[in-house]
């Protein structure tokens, strides 16, 4: 899939993969999914606009990212407006408005593990999987990104894979993570 992952501005999201745009068939299937997905998730929380931090997150913890069409459903079935929505999704760090990899990977860089050698397990994440942090690979595999503090300091430099924690990494350590994962 030839998807451009590497977007941060809110006015560059993408509404579907290439290869889907040429396919009118694809592009309706994907909405008929992710409509059935947000709709899902907003009954669950009763269609409460009170909840929509919450549908969001669930959207996104289902799906990975929000895309453009989830916001808009979102949106129309909370009575809230796109703006409103588009404001919370790009103030709060932990949405994401372009596709992450199916597994995310945090460097912490805090001051413990910068001293211990974070920047060097960076450097080879980096390498390794062709990104930069805040960015995901094309084949939708990895998402890169950087963190102050993960909170067990006597471990690091530290580096959590989907929520794993790996500790006292070197740089041949992090490539044989990065291994287990690819």
């Amino acid at each position: 899939m030839d998807t451009c992952t590497k977007l941060s501005k809110i006015d560059q999201m993408i509404d579907l993969p290439v290869d889907q745009q040429s396919d009118p068939q694809i592009g309706r299937q994907i909405d008929q999914q992710l409509e059935t997905l947000v709709d899902r998730v907003i009954d669950k929380h009763k269609g409460e606009a009170s909840a929509l931090l919450q549908i969001l997150l669930d959207i996104q913890s289902e799906n990975s990212w929000l895309p453009k069409q989830a916001l808009g459903r979102v949106s129309e079935r909370l009575e809230v407006p796109l703006n409103r929505i588009q404001h919370i999704v790009t103030f709060y760090k932990a949405f994401s408005l372009v596709p992450k990899g199916r597994h995310k990977v945090h460097i912490c860089v805090g001051t413990a593990c910068h001293v211990r050698g974070a920047t060097r397990i960076l450097d080879t994440v980096e390498e390794a999987t062709g990104i930069k942090p805040g960015e995901t690979d094309l084949e939708l595999k990895f998402s890169l990104e950087t963190v102050n503090c993960l909170g067990c300091c006597a471990l690091g430099p530290v580096m959590e894979v989907d929520g794993k924690v790996h500790g006292k990494m070197s740089p041949v350590k992090a490539s044989e993570v990065l291994k287990i994962y690819g």
